[in-house]
């Protein structure tokens, strides 16, 4: 079976938050790129949280109560966030993912920088590939 490595499959444009943004803002981004979250990363690129649609949705309904601003991102972001390596497995992902709860993983280099990130449906596609690969590899094989 070929290697299957993150850096193939994952989004190297993926939305992203800086920790002083207003979770206004943050939710125009989440409305706009309909993603389910996405990583908090400071000014020089490294990875420092991560921001859920979740996270934002209860409080944009307490900004909405209040009717004024009352959280930026850091507030809200999660800063214990479980990352991937561009040169990890992707199978050995989707295991990860069935233990843990998150749905969507940062993908950053050895220095932690942010490169992209890594969702289920991307692993998902990714298992799929490789699936429709041997099945057409096996009738090849069947055929001589």
């Amino acid at each position: 079976m070929k290697s299957l490595k993150i850096e193939e499959y994952m989004n190297s444009y993926p939305m992203s938050f800086t920790a002083d943004m207003s979770v206004e803002e943050a939710s125009l981004l989440f409305l706009k790129d309909k993603q389910i979250g996405g990583p908090v990363i400071d000014e020089h690129g490294k990875l420092i949280g991560f921001l859920s649609e979740n996270d934002v949705l209860a409080n944009m309904i307490e900004t909405l109560y209040y009717n004024e601003h009352v959280a930026n991102v850091a507030d809200l972001m999660r800063t214990d966030v479980l990352s991937m390596k561009p040169y990890d497995n992707v199978i050995e992902l989707g295991q990860l993912i069935l233990k843990n709860k998150p749905k969507v993983y940062p993908v950053i280099d050895d220095e932690g920088k942010l490169l992209g990130t890594i969702c289920r449906n991307d692993v998902l596609h990714a298992i799929d590939q490789q699936m429709r690969a041997n099945l057409k590899a096996t009738k090849e094989n069947a055929a001589y």
